[in-house]
């Protein structure tokens, strides 16, 4: 059935007399006076506070606005209007960004001494304290009242309140996986969804209505190129004043910082450079050794003492190296305290049966016959990791990356599971600190890999490091 307009009207569709105000317009302008008065009250406040702990100029100081109220107007219109000009009064995101925010009241800062300067050049009197204190005290105060404005909005949303209602249109396992996305951003409130074949044929009308009597504000659409006349759907939301989101929710793209440029009429996405390449790298690397080389001179006698208990526990060799697939599918000896007894990889044939693992890639058991008695104990706290701190030294592994995997798992991976070789394996990473063996789908520990080598930074890896300690401790997910 081919699709037809919501509303037949003898009016051309971009005329101002048929279009509504848009929803949440609202909300949005008490945003944008909130925010103005809040800055423009602390801009007075850091000004006046430095006039008065300033050095004060003999015989008269003529920049001094608590002598002249009249100069904080072009102080405020100055400051207040870059700060405009700049979108800090705009989206969510632009308002967070505080370094950005920073630079531009510093700018303001500049602008206004040039002015002062040009305008009575003969007669400007600042003391340098009271500049410097109004251009500091305006940086701390304006910074500081955006991020209690930000806390107090998190909070309120996270009640449930200020938040955006949305409707979503698109293929129920699109819209299913929309929700969850914007449930982890806690700025959305979905009212409603449809199934995007109800948006291609007649039922659209019946459809638009419902989303108007919702007091829906924004309206997401998750598979644009799917509907068979979206231009109609885009002016029947757009005079009914909502606002219409693409959200292609079947697009895979790497999550890295990206800017959107047009190309012609067409929107492409341009991503950053990872960070993992280049002089980045090296610095891992140092960071690496430095940090492998302190663990073995602190952990030195914990080494000795867990060799002198498994010689004790059960008779075989205190180091286990079994061959795992490391960076570009090379293979490489893996160094473990050993935890099992001697012929454990003869018995795991025997245990495929039991493997826990739903998709049958990795091999795990909760209650695995072949782990001997201190084996539990060092398993359960991780110890058994620590010899491969050897592999680091050696440049084979890494602190923090994907875990390495025997060859019996690797070559059952699928395609698209060989981008974790493509980095150095790590001792810890996301997936040990989300759940470790909990996990039970590889391809949630893929997705876990995935995601620690596209966002990767050793900001990252510090948190990872810590991250896993606590986990160590709190004896999460081993086994």
């Amino acid at each position: 059935m081919p699709y037809t307009p919501s509303v037949a009207s003898p009016t051309d569709l971009r005329a101002p007399v048929i279009t509504k105000l848009r929803q949440g317009i609202g909300v949005g302008s008490l945003r944008v006076v909130v925010l103005v008065g809040l800055d423009t009250l602390l801009i007075s406040l850091a000004w006046s506070l430095a006039q008065v702990w300033g050095t004060p100029v003999m015989p008269l100081q003529l920049w001094n606005v608590n002598q002249k109220p009249g100069l904080l107007l072009p102080i405020l219109l100055v400051t207040l209007g870059l700060v405009a000009a700049s979108g800090f009064y705009g989206n969510d995101t632009k308002r967070r960004d505080l370094w950005g925010l920073i630079k531009v009241l510093t700018l303001g800062q500049a602008v206004l001494l040039l002015v002062a300067f040009l305008y009575q050049p003969g007669l400007l009197v600042i003391s340098r304290s009271s500049f410097i204190l109004s251009w500091l005290l305006t940086l701390i105060l304006v910074c500081s009242g955006r991020m209690v404005v930000d806390l107090l909005i998190r909070y309120l949303r996270r009640q449930g309140a200020a938040r955006w209602p949305i409707f979503l249109i698109g293929h129920p396992e699109d819209t299913q996986r929309a929700c969850k996305l914007l449930a982890t951003q806690e700025r959305y409130k979905v009212l409603g969804q449809t199934d995007l074949a109800t948006a291609s044929n007649t039922e659209w009308s019946a459809t638009l209505e419902h989303i108007r009597q919702l007091g829906v504000s924004e309206v997401f659409v998750c598979s644009w190129q799917a509907l068979p006349e979206p231009m109609f759907v885009y002016w029947d939301l757009q005079r009914s004043g909502i606002r219409l989101r693409v959200l292609p929710m079947g697009l895979e793209l790497p999550r890295r910082r990206a800017e959107v440029k047009m190309l012609g009429s067409l929107p492409t996405i341009q991503f950053a450079l990872p960070s993992i390449i280049g002089s980045d790298f090296w610095l891992k690397r140092g960071f690496d050794l430095v940090v492998a080389s302190l663990i073995l001179l602190v952990l030195g006698p914990l080494y000795c003492a867990i060799a002198l208990w498994i010689k004790r526990d059960s008779p075989g060799p205190v180091f286990y190296r079994q061959t795992r697939i490391g960076l570009k599918g090379q293979p490489f000896k893996v160094w473990k305290f050993r935890t099992m007894v001697c012929d454990a990889e003869a018995l795991q044939k025997e245990l495929e049966a039991s493997n826990e693992m739903k998709d049958g890639v990795l091999f795990k058991m909760k209650e695995d016959p072949r782990i001997t008695g201190i084996g539990k104990f060092l398993r359960r706290y991780s110890l058994d990791e620590l010899p491969q701190v050897f592999n680091v030294l050696a440049g084979e592994m890494s602190l923090v990356g994907p875990r390495p995997f025997p060859m019996r798992d690797v070559e059952r991976f699928s395609t698209h599971h060989f981008i974790r070789q493509e980095v150095l394996p790590g001792i810890t990473g996301l997936w040990q600190v989300s759940g470790r063996s909990d996990i039970v789908d590889f391809e949630d520990v893929v997705r876990l890999d995935v995601a620690y080598i596209q966002n990767w930074s050793l900001a990252l890896d510090f948190e990872i490091l810590l991250q896993t300690i606590k986990v160590v401790l709190a004896k999460q997910g081993a086994y």
